[in-house]
């Protein structure tokens, strides 16, 4: 039987401009290309755990406009349940998004549809509880992010929480987070300790949540928990195209990792589960988009087998 994660989020239409170089303040460049590319960080994540080999839920919610409907069609083929997912008065979710050719991106967030989704109902609660991992972003209001949790840790489901965008966290949440995952900076406002120092940074965390993940891009993926667990892979050396969803990539298959070895929690079910998931990133980067660039199962695993197949 495949994992199942639920996923508890947001849905937004990108709309993606490239340019040359991103722009500075006060400054206009003129773009290259355009197009529009559903996403959202929890929809991103719905569709890379789907992709991943999960059998996957989605909660939240889009606006009753012709953008809705694409985000819904999007999630439905690439086998994401979305009988969570409610349809409201008003827009959708939508991001801005800048992407150079350096594969460096900005991106603006306008919630839409996001912000209504601040309650759960029996049926989503029934989703949470039936699921092995429940992952969980900030771009929904906080009271559902709180709400799912507190329902996953009363079920005994898993809640991993990607604290992102970054923001201090109220220790109600954290106190209910089995596993957090974050890139340097988020961890760093999460935490409150500003520096570049990887270990340090997982120290800080550590007083907050038992297990913490944080990403460290073309670099990797360092772990560290309460028991004295500390780990860091390397991520496979690629040609990146666009980095915009390798974040969510990343995430989603560490979900799926993460439920495919619950219950055995050990130095090498960690390292696969970082490997996995810096394979998926990696495997993303290499395309451009969000949600379109998400990679399947057997491109993650030719991509783990070419880096890490053999290594200790």
């Amino acid at each position: 039987m495949s994992a199942r994660v639920a996923v508890v989020g947001s849905s937004n239409l990108d709309l993606v401009v490239t340019a040359s170089r991103l722009p500075r303040p006060g400054e206009t460049v003129l773009g290259e290309n355009f197009r529009t590319v559903p996403g959202g960080k929890g929809a991103n994540q719905a569709v890379a755990a789907a992709r991943a080999g999960a059998a996957c839920d989605f909660v939240g919610a889009v606006g009753d406009d012709g953008f809705g409907a694409q985000m819904r069609a999007s999630l439905v083929g690439a086998g994401v349940d979305v009988r969570g997912l409610r349809t409201v008065a008003g827009p959708s979710g939508v991001a801005l998004i800048a992407v150079d050719r350096g594969a460096e991106n900005f991106i603006v967030v306008a919630p839409g549809a996001n912000g209504t989704l601040t309650e759960l109902d029996a049926d989503d609660r029934a989703t949470i509880a039936a699921a092995d991992v429940l992952l969980l972003q900030l771009e929904v209001p906080l009271a559902a992010v709180l709400r799912a949790a507190d329902w996953a840790r009363a079920e005994g489901t898993t809640v991993v929480l990607n604290a992102a965008p970054a923001a201090v966290l109220p220790t109600e949440l954290l106190d209910l987070v089995d596993v957090l995952v974050v890139n340097e900076h988020e961890a760093a406002v999460v935490a409150g300790v500003f520096s570049d120092d990887p270990p340090a940074l997982l120290d800080a965390l550590l007083e907050l949540v038992p297990r913490a993940v944080l990403t460290l891009g073309a670099r990797g993926a360092a772990y560290a928990d309460r028991d004295g667990l500390r780990l860091e892979v390397p991520a496979p050396r690629i040609d990146a195209v666009d980095t915009t969803a390798a974040g969510d990539a990343f995430t989603g298959a560490f979900a799926v990792g993460w439920a495919e070895r619950a219950g055995a929690i050990s130095d090498d079910t960690v390292t696969e589960s970082l490997r996995w998931a810096c394979a998926a990133g990696a495997a993303c980067a290499q395309r451009p988009g969000a949600s379109t660039a998400l990679p399947e199962r057997a491109a993650i695993d030719a991509l783990y087998d070419a880096t890490y197949r053999g290594a200790p």
